[in-house]
């Protein structure tokens, strides 16, 4: 079993270290993961250190030091994920605004048009107030 977790480990850490971001982003991202790997074989191979760990800091059971250390993990990769989708959005609406603004006609194509035709369910000559 415990050979199995900790290929799963392993596993995930190779395919959460595979990103397209910066180079500086990249290598931070990548210590914090072979750090979580080293720890996650480390309480896999010695589970009491979990516990000895857990009374020093004060929470009790290992298995609650790893589930608060879990949701301090998901709630630190919910913001990194708003930020990068935010980002993201501003980007689009950049480049999209910058695409408008390219295959908008210019000022000679506007007056190169035919005039319009008045709207045919309005009778020209009618009175106006």
């Amino acid at each position: 079993m415990q050979l199995l977790l900790i290929l799963g480990v392993v596993i995930a850490g190779i395919i959460l270290t595979r990103s397209s971001a910066g180079a500086r982003h990249q290598a931070i991202r990548r210590i914090f993961m072979a750090l979580f790997a080293a720890v996650a074989v480390y309480f896999i191979i010695f589970p009491s250190a979990a516990s000895q760990i857990a009374r020093i800091v004060g929470v009790g059971r290992g298995a609650d030091l790893l589930l608060y250390a879990l949701v301090v993990a998901f709630f630190s990769f919910v913001a990194t994920s708003f930020k990068r989708v935010a980002a993201m959005e501003r980007r689009i609406t950049e480049l999209s605004r910058q695409l408008a603004i390219s295959r908008a006609p210019g000022p000679e194509a506007i007056h190169q048009q035919p005039p319009t035709r008045p709207n045919e369910d309005i009778d020209p000559e009618a009175p106006t107030r």
